[in-house]
């Protein structure tokens, strides 16, 4: 299961984009930006030494309304994209990311945003002995996402264009091993961005009716697992299941509500109870003994939102058992699905507990 959520995003990221059959027109963008690292708790506060500054590089294919959800969501581009992140910190260092992502537009598509799911590599990981006060970075391959929001021109000289805007990229390994509290990093960027092709017009077919994606309610079971550790390093790394049973209701051509329950089967908290009831039982609220139960139940509300194949997916739940005093009560889901044949997906997901990144979820399941 090593390293299974990036394999897992990649495949079906792939797999929707291999839709994209017909020729496209495409275009070229390059941005530099500078920022600064979000402090989202007090124990990353020797990381942030500076201003972090870097470039990215993207490719962007167009789409014209061949298919219906073009038109749907107002023609958006799909592409490919690398980043170099300099974090101006000695522990931290540097960071290579490659992603996918989709661009969706506004205000007469001159307003862009981009959604980027991926893997990055960094430079300096924590090593217990050359690096241990990078308390952020477990691992050397960690999972990547970042948000773009921008002006965007077009064209303005010949086929060159200007962009301008902010990103928001994280970088973590979601507790696949400790330590692992993650970067977010704010950044202001600026570009140029160049058309390879001549411009099409779009098409214009009237879209389905509304009654076309109305659906009675849907059951679902999703499989999901992973490996994780605990938030001590060296305690080992250990498969979880984590079973979801949910009903979604969809409400349009875009969206669907859900309600259901999760049952979490997180092995690595056994040896993290062990641990605490040993060195530190007076930080949890009720008595824990080694043989606390490890197991939580949670429910959960959520929202799935259906581009193609491809469905992203957000949820919220609140643990009904939780007999260990662990991370707070409300948890949250993001994560991607993508659908393979008939009601069978396949997706992978973040699980947090606020800024807390608890597991990278691979899933199996299936919409009845």
């Amino acid at each position: 299961m090593k390293k299974v959520g990036l394999v897992v995003c990649l495949f079906y990221f792939v797999a929707s984009f291999s839709q994209e059959k017909e020729k496209q027109t495409s275009y070229l963008d390059v941005q530099v930006f500078r920022g600064n690292i979000y402090k989202h708790a007090n124990y990353v506060s020797h990381l942030i030494s500076g201003h972090p500054d870097g470039f990215l590089l993207s490719y962007n294919w167009k789409t014209f309304g061949e298919k219906e959800w073009h038109q749907a969501y107002n023609y958006p581009d799909y592409g490919i994209s690398y980043h170099y992140i300099d974090f101006k910190n000695q522990y931290l260092g540097a960071n290579h990311a490659f992603g996918l992502h989709y661009n969706f537009y506004f205000l007469n598509r001159h307003l862009l945003f981009r959604v980027s799911q991926g893997f990055g590599i960094t430079t300096n990981p924590y090593d217990k002995e050359t690096n241990n006060k990078n308390n952020a970075f477990g691992t050397k391959i960690l999972d990547n996402n970042y948000f773009l929001l921008q002006y965007q021109k077009q064209n303005i000289l010949d086929k060159v264009g200007i962009q301008a805007g902010f990103m928001l990229t994280h970088f973590s390994n979601g507790r696949f091993k400790a330590p692992n509290s993650g970067i977010n990093t704010f950044t202001f960027n600026v570009g140029l961005n160049y058309n390879f092709d001549e411009e099409r017009e779009f098409i214009v077919d009237s879209l389905p009716s509304k009654d076309t994606y109305k659906e009675r309610i849907k059951y679902n079971i999703a499989f999901r697992t992973g490996i994780s550790e605990g938030p001590v390093p060296h305690l080992g790394q250990k498969q979880f299941y984590h079973i979801g049973l949910y009903a979604d209701k969809r409400i349009g051509r875009k969206s669907a509500l859900q309600v259901g329950t999760d049952v979490f089967f997180s092995r690595y908290l056994e040896e993290y109870i062990k641990f605490v009831s040993v060195a530190f039982p007076e930080d949890h609220e009720s008595y824990t003994t080694p043989r606390t139960d490890y197991r939580r139940i949670g429910l959960f509300v959520g929202h799935e939102l259906f581009i193609n194949k491809l469905s992203v997916e957000t949820q919220l739940g609140y643990y009904v058992y939780k007999p260990f005093d662990y991370e707070i009560d409300i948890y949250q889901r993001l994560g991607m699905k993508y659908y393979l044949y008939q009601n069978w997906f396949i997706g992978v997901g973040l699980k947090t507990h606020g800024a807390r990144a608890e597991a990278i979820e691979a899933t199996l399941g299936i919409r009845l």
